[in-house]
């Protein structure tokens, strides 16, 4: 079936045979079991040269797997920056979030992927949105990250994108508490030159 090869074609990283098989006939937005249309297995396997194609042939790239993955979406988490660009070139849709309630920033910024994080600020995204955790992309780069260069610089971008440093977790515990409580010394200093409040946790 025209639809399976597709899929098949598009994990495996062949865009000639995907272009083909567009021309042929087959669906752009085909699904695998998972849910998953031919862009987003693509994507999971940072494959750009097919994105690029099936993009061009007008694939959705906000269309969600069943666990809530779209390839916008995908990308951003896994920081395939080259797939995430396309995406926001061809209509992306900023507020989609994944199956925690969260943007394509939040992962991103756990992550350590510095670039994408800047990518998608430039592009405009909710700087504070908050998961279904209770927590923004500043908490999550404090509570999740390592406190290491990239951890820090991820914090620098958000801070001078103007998050809001004092939006505490679902619990009322702030940046610079998580912060001061791991040790992240740099992270801390970036926090207070930027008004952040202490507050003790519980």
């Amino acid at each position: 079936m025209l639809d399976d090869q597709l899929i098949s074609a598009a994990g495996t990283g062949d865009a000639k045979r995907v272009r083909t098989l567009v021309k042929e006939g087959a669906s752009i937005e085909a699904r695998d079991a998972s849910g998953a249309t031919a862009l987003l297995v693509a994507t999971h396997e940072n494959r750009l040269d097919v994105a690029r194609a099936l993009i061009e042939a007008g694939a959705d790239v906000n269309a969600k797997d069943k666990i809530n993955d779209s390839p916008y979406l995908y990308a951003g988490a896994r920081g395939h920056l080259e797939i995430l660009k396309l995406t926001l070139a061809n209509g992306a849709d900023l507020k989609s979030t994944n199956r925690y309630g969260g943007t394509a920033l939040i992962p991103a910024a756990e992550r350590g992927h510095v670039e994408t994080v800047k990518t998608l600020i430039d592009a405009g995204i909710d700087v504070d949105h908050v998961n279904r955790l209770g927590w923004t992309a500043l908490l999550e780069a404090i509570i999740l990250g390592t406190g290491g260069e990239r951890h820090t610089d991820i914090v620098r971008l958000l801070v001078k994108a103007g998050a809001d440093v004092n939006l505490a977790d679902g619990e009322g515990v702030s940046p610079l508490a998580h912060a001061r409580k791991r040790g992240y010394d740099e992270i801390v200093e970036l926090l207070t030159d930027a008004g952040a409040h202490e507050r003790e946790l519980p």
